[in-house]
């Protein structure tokens, strides 16, 4: 998407809080949410996987009271509140079986993340991290996926109302736009797979039509040329974990950007804020909002790299594909300084309080995107006019 000149059409996908992927990151962040509320500085690297019936926890988990927690517990609310609630079909927070195989974090990797001054906290680990930002939604998202996201939001709701009584939990989304100049102009494509009961396609067809074709309406970008692929494949009743297993941190691309920019390749779900792969990717969300909100680019995305234990950044990129109105040289050294942005670990940790969740949690962060909610500190747009004044 960097060449503005040109006419392409783009594409990005979306999955249901019922795709098994989701199940186990939902899972994963509920038992994060569980031990933030006891110990804000619990160290968490919680992995999930699910299967027919089945759902193990793995990982490393260093948090005062842990023992107290029932990641069980935790694991049947979640699938609960998705909707699998049948043990007929397989997969059911009434039965499943259930694996435990978490333990306490290495003390190799702890050493270098405490520091006796808090300020340099060192990262959890090596890597790169990338935020990015477009002005071309009000969500300063790329359409094909807030696009594909409201799709799946809406079919959840009416499923959850009851509404459309025959909708179960697992579904996919993929929605194609055409761009000329960088702006989109029109819908070409919609792909919808949505699991059901067994009920006849031709319904399904109709029903889930009209609900995409209000979902998008507001784009004014539906044409008559635009095509509608729902279930394409024909049935599909069997679904979730009984279908296809799910494993923690497999759609970080439906987390981010819909495939847009860059992605460093760290999934966020289950970890906590001292792992750079989530936090700093929030961050840099962050920061790249503000510079789009404040009018220095239409899009940017920003690089951020870390070395394990170290807490300044290894260094700071800018791309603004073409769309700056400020030399990307001059707002990455702005970056570097610390000066309106800090992303030490403890400041951006300290600066978006992501250890201490209020009005949202990190569960229900990891279905529909992790960007674009409102009720997200990272989302906030309060450093635009400090970004104006430093750099206009």
């Amino acid at each position: 998407m960097s060449k503005l000149n040109t006419r392409h059409v783009y594409t990005s996908e979306s999955v249901s809080e019922g795709h098994p992927d989701k199940v186990a990151d939902a899972i994963s962040d509920a038992v994060l949410d569980a031990c933030l509320a006891l110990d804000d500085r619990a160290h968490v690297a919680c992995e999930t996987a699910v299967g027919t019936n089945l759902v193990v926890n793995l990982g490393e988990i260093t948090c005062k009271g842990f023992e107290t927690i029932n990641t069980k517990a935790i694991a049947a609310e979640v699938i609960q509140r998705i909707g699998y609630d049948d043990p007929a079909e397989g997969f059911s927070y009434l039965d499943f079986a259930y694996v435990n195989n978490l333990h306490g974090q290495s003390p190799d990797i702890n050493q270098g993340v405490e520091r006796g001054d808090p300020e340099e906290q060192g990262a959890g680990d090596q890597g790169m991290m990338f935020g990015y930002a477009t002005n071309e939604t009000p969500e300063y998202l790329p359409l094909p996926l807030v696009a594909s996201h409201r799709i799946l939001k809406d079919l959840a709701h009416l499923r959850h109302q009851g509404t459309i009584d025959y909708l179960r939990p697992d579904a996919k989304a993929q929605v194609s736009v055409l761009y000329d100049g960088g702006r989109p102009i029109a819908i070409t494509d919609v792909v919808c797979s949505h699991q059901t009961r067994d009920v006849p396609e031709a319904r399904i067809h109709e029903d889930l039509e009209a609900v995409i074709r209000e979902s998008l309406a507001a784009t004014g970008l539906l044409t008559n040329g635009t095509r509608f692929h729902i279930n394409p494949t024909g049935r599909f009743v069997i679904g979730g974990p009984a279908g296809d297993s799910g494993v923690t941190g497999r759609k970080i691309i439906v987390d981010t950007y819909g495939g847009v920019g860059a992605h460093g390749g760290g999934a966020f779900s289950g970890k906590d804020p001292s792992k750079v792969d989530r936090s700093a990717a929030y961050y840099a969300r962050y920061a790249a909002k503000n510079i789009v909100a404040a009018g220095l680019a239409d899009k940017c995305e920003i690089q951020v790299a870390y070395a394990i234990g170290v807490a300044r950044p290894m260094s700071i990129n800018i791309a603004t594909y073409g769309t700056g109105k400020v030399a990307e040289e001059k707002i990455a050294e702005l970056l570097l300084s610390g000066k309106i942005f800090d992303f030490r670990p403890a400041a951006l940790i300290r600066d978006l309080d992501l250890t201490h969740p209020k009005g949202w949690s990190y569960s229900e962060c990891c279905t529909y995107g992790h960007f674009g909610r409102p009720n997200a500190p990272w989302e906030r747009i309060d450093r635009a006019e400090a970004l104006k004044a430093a750099l206009l």
